[in-house]
């Protein structure tokens, strides 16, 4: 064989890779792991008063999301709720829609911008890597995590910045406020509402047919009538509103059929008034037995004694219906001495 027949060495790959001729290093790892970069400090890990200039941005933006929470607080109470004012490029808005929605995002920006600026400038910015373990942590695991963060909170330089501290927990502590004054978006506060009704001392009872007020002698024996108080009216924007509490029913018994000595007493020659109001889910009251004294209730049928205290003696209600004391006026027409000792309807957690 002649040197001719040898195929030339030049053109194979050489065992220690050849650049110059496109040579493939085969024990080379394409994915090798590049490692971290090389920690290069920040101007404020070597320069104190950098350092304290981020300090005082931080504690700033922490600072103003307070006074956005107060501005948040503040508009609820200066703007009404139909104010139109003009917003430039906006346009016609609600002033107080606008105030609010500027001054709580505000205070939820200046929070978020203080906690970055926070960890970016002051906060240790060291990568660690850290081996990925099973779910189910060992003890020496927990405990070097437990380390771990006592490290941070330290490196954190939350100990040794009051400023800081002190201006974060002060916008985290106000920043709920907002949402407890939104929570007066559910309607206006009930007060004692629901614990008074129109009845008051000298009210007419009005009948709801012939709109008259009554006489004694108009209610006979074994008679339903429904009245309403003196002044109210079908026409008045809060009819609903006040009848759903104050509609009342007037029964006239024997008095020696009465068994409830209360119920005698703040009756009136045998005329009780109790409220149509059924105390389980607030239904009005309208069937009414003769002979045994009792009304039932149409939507769930509880049953009340009239001639016992109005008490349950049938049904899902959970309590008597409330009575309301009446008498005699100097003309002769029947009124209320007072409104009803308890609330009427349906119990309610204030009940008492």
């Amino acid at each position: 064989m002649s040197s001719q027949d040898i195929p030339e060495e030049k053109h194979l790959p050489s065992e220690q890779g050849d650049a110059h001729h496109g040579a493939v290093a085969v024990a080379d790892d394409p994915f090798a792991d590049p490692g971290l970069p090389v920690h290069r400090p920040r101007i404020q890990d070597i320069d104190e008063r950098a350092a304290k200039r981020s300090e005082r941005t931080v504690a700033m933006l922490f600072t103003l999301s307070m006074l956005a929470t107060i501005g948040f607080i503040a508009s609820y109470v200066i703007f009404p709720v139909d104010k139109i004012v003009y917003i430039f490029p906006i346009g016609k808005v609600s002033a107080l829609n606008f105030a609010l929605g500027m001054t709580l995002a505000t205070a939820l920006f200046c929070i978020g911008a203080g906690a970055v600026h926070w960890a970016r400038t002051l906060m240790s910015d060291v990568e660690v890597a850290a081996e990925r373990h099973e779910i189910a942590a060992p003890p020496e695991v927990k405990a070097q995590v437990l380390q771990d963060f006592a490290d941070g909170a330290r490196e954190s330089g939350i100990g040794r910045r009051p400023l800081i501290r002190n201006t974060m927990l002060g916008a985290l502590a106000m920043l709920p406020l907002s949402a407890v004054v939104i929570m007066r978006d559910l309607g206006p506060l009930p007060e004692d509402k629901l614990r008074k009704t129109l009845w008051a001392k000298g009210k007419l009872l009005i009948n709801d047919n012939t709109n008259e007020p009554l006489r004694p002698e108009d209610v006979i024996v074994g008679s339903l009538t429904f009245v309403r108080p003196e002044g109210l009216e079908e026409g008045q924007h809060d009819f609903q509103t006040q009848i759903a509490k104050a509609a009342l029913m007037i029964v006239r018994l024997q008095p020696a059929d009465i068994k409830d000595k209360q119920e005698l007493e703040w009756s009136h020659e045998g005329i009780v008034a109790y409220s149509k109001i059924c105390t389980h889910v607030g239904c009005p009251i309208s069937l009414y037995e003769q002979q045994t004294h009792h009304v039932l209730c149409p939507c769930h049928q509880s049953t009340f004694d009239l001639s016992d205290g109005a008490r349950v003696i049938f049904g899902p209600a959970g309590h008597a219906l409330p009575q309301l004391r009446i008498g005699v006026n100097d003309e002769g027409f029947l009124e209320a001495l007072g409104d009803f000792e308890e609330p009427v309807g349906p119990a309610f957690w204030e009940r008492g």
